[in-house]
C-alpha cells in the first residue's frame, strides 16, 4: 500500500537530511513545498554551473527528448559526438569517454592508467594519490581517496594507491617505484576543505611525472567546467596533463561525466570499457548546451569578476569577525572560521525567515561557497548580509 504520510519515509537512510522537500528552482534560488525560498550557494555541490533550470538546458532537454533518448551505447549519436568535439576543441585532450558520474569517470581513469601501464610499463599499476583527497564512492575511488576513515569503512580496500602529502613534491617522489604508473590529484581539494594545489606544485608534478615516464591525471570533477575561473583548473598552472576527469558542472544538473585523455594514452580495446548510458544523447545534448554557454565570449571573464568580488567580501568579513581569511579559486571558495562553528552556521542559515540561505561546511572550521557561475554581485551581497545575521545570532 502506498504511504499517505511522510513522503520521504520510503527512502533509504544514507545521511542526515533536513525536513525540507524542494520542488522548484530558478537561477540562484530554490523553493520548498511550503513556498519558502532559499538563496542557494551550494548548487548541488558545484553541479548547477548555470544555476537552477537554465533556459538553454531546458531547451536542449525538450528538443532532444522529441528526437532521440537512447539508441544504445553500441552506436554513435549526434549529441555525444558534438560534445566530445567541443571538449577536445577547448582542451589539450584528444579523446573522450562519457559516463554518468564523477566517480565513474575516475574509475575509468584508473582503468585507463592501469591498461596503459600493462602495455607500456611492464604491468605497473600503482597510482599515487593524496591525503585528504576525494575521488568518489565506488570501492576503487574510495581506495584512491585520502579521506580519513575510508580505509576501514568497506575494507579490504582496493590496493595500489599510495598516499602522498598535498603540495609536497618530495613526498610524491619518494613513493615512485617500479610499480608506479601515474599520479592522480584534484587541482583543488574540494571535500578536503577547498585547498588549491599551488601553481609551483602542479608544474613540479608535471616535470616529475615526465621525468619518470608516468601519467599525470587531474580529477576536475569539482574544479572543472569554469568553476576555477578558467575552463579547466589545470590551465591555471600552464601545464598539460595526460588524463582528465569531469563531472558535476559538465551536465549543469543532469547526470553526466567525462574521461578525457591524450591520443597516445587512449589504449582501451573493444570490451575494456563501457556503460549502458555512456554518451546518452539526452544527457550529452544538455552537456553541449552547458559547455557552449561556458565557452561563450565573456563568460569566463564574468566568472573571474564574480570570484574577485566574492573573495573581497569574504576577506572583509574575515577581518571584521576575527576569522582566519579565505582561500580557493574562481567560484569555489572557503571562509576559514578558526573554530568549529561551520555546521551551526549552516543550520541557522537554512532556518532564516522569511528567506533561507544554503551553505556548506566541508570541514567544521570552514564554510564552502559553490554558487552558480551566473551568480550576481547583488546575490553575493544578499548572501553576505544573511551570513552576518546568522553570525550575529551565535
Amino acid at each position: 500500500m502506498p504511504s499517505t504520510g511522510n513522503p520521504t519515509q520510503s527512502l533509504m537512510y544514507i545521511t542526515n537530511r533536513p525536513d525540507i522537500v524542494f520542488t522548484r528552482g530558478s537561477g540562484s534560488w530554490i523553493f520548498d513545498r511550503e513556498g519558502k525560498r532559499y538563496l542557494d550557494f551550494i548548487q548541488g555541490w558545484a553541479v548547477n554551473s548555470l544555476g537552477h533550470c537554465h533556459p538553454a538546458m531546458i531547451e536542449a532537454l525538450e528538443t532532444q527528448a522529441r528526437q532521440l533518448i537512447n539508441p544504445s551505447p553500441a552506436f554513435y549519436n549526434e549529441p555525444m559526438a558534438k560534445l566530445a568535439a567541443l571538449l577536445t576543441q577547448h582542451s589539450v585532450f584528444d579523446k573522450v569517454f562519457f559516463a554518468n558520474s564523477g566517480a565513474e569517470a575516475n574509475e575509468g581513469a584508473i582503468k585507463l592508467a592501469r591498461k596503459w601501464g600493462k602495455k607500456f610499463r611492464n604491468g605497473a599499476h600503482e597510482i599515487i594519490t593524496f591525503d585528504h583527497s576525494f575521488h568518489g564512492r565506488t570501492l576503487a575511488t574510495m581506495s584512491a581517496s585520502g579521506k580519513p576513515g575510508w580505509d576501514t569503512l568497506y575494507a579490504p580496500q582496493v590496493p595500489g594507491f599510495p598516499k602522498a602529502e598535498f603540495n609536497d613534491i618530495a613526498s610524491v617522489e619518494q613513493l615512485i617505484g617500479e610499480k608506479t604508473v601515474a599520479v592522480m590529484l584534484e587541482p583543488i581539494q574540494g571535500e578536503g576543505g577547498v585547498i588549491p594545489a599551488t601553481r609551483e606544485f602542479m608544474r613540479e608534478l608535471r616535470e616529475l611525472t615526465r621525468r619518470h615516464g608516468l601519467l599525470l591525471i587531474v580529477d576536475e570533477v569539482q574544479s572543472g567546467c569554469a568553476r576555477a575561473g578558467t575552463l579547466f583548473a589545470y590551465e591555471l598552472a600552464g601545464i598539460e596533463p595526460d588524463i582528465m576527469t569531469l563531472g558535476k558542472g559538465i551536465g549543469g544538473g543532469v547526470p553526466l561525466a567525462a574521461l578525457l585523455s591524450k591520443a597516445d594514452v587512449a589504449v582501451f580495446e573493444a570490451g575494456d570499457q563501457g556503460g549502458t548510458y555512456n554518451g546518452n544523447p539526452l544527457m550529452t545534448a544538455v552537456g553541449y548546451a552547458v559547455i557552449s554557454a561556458l565557452t561563450a565570449p565573456g563568460f569566463l571573464e564574468s566568472v573571474r569578476a564574480r570570484s574577485a568580488y566574492l573573495r573581497e567580501q569574504l576577506l572583509e568579513l574575515s577581518a571584521e569577525r576575527g576569522f582566519e581569511g579565505e582561500r580557493g579559486e574562481g567560484l569555489l571558495r572557503a571562509l576559514l572560521l578558526g573554530k568549529d562553528i561551520g555546521p551551526q552556521i549552516v543550520d541557522k542559515a537554512r532556518e532564516l525567515q522569511p528567506t533561507g540561505l544554503l551553505l556548506n561546511a566541508a570541514r567544521p572550521n570552514l564554510l564552502r561557497f559553490m554558487p552558480a557561475l551566473t551568480v550576481t554581485n547583488e546575490e553575493i551581497d544578499q548572501m553576505m548580509a544573511m551570513l552576518r545575521t546568522v553570525l550575529d545570532s551565535l
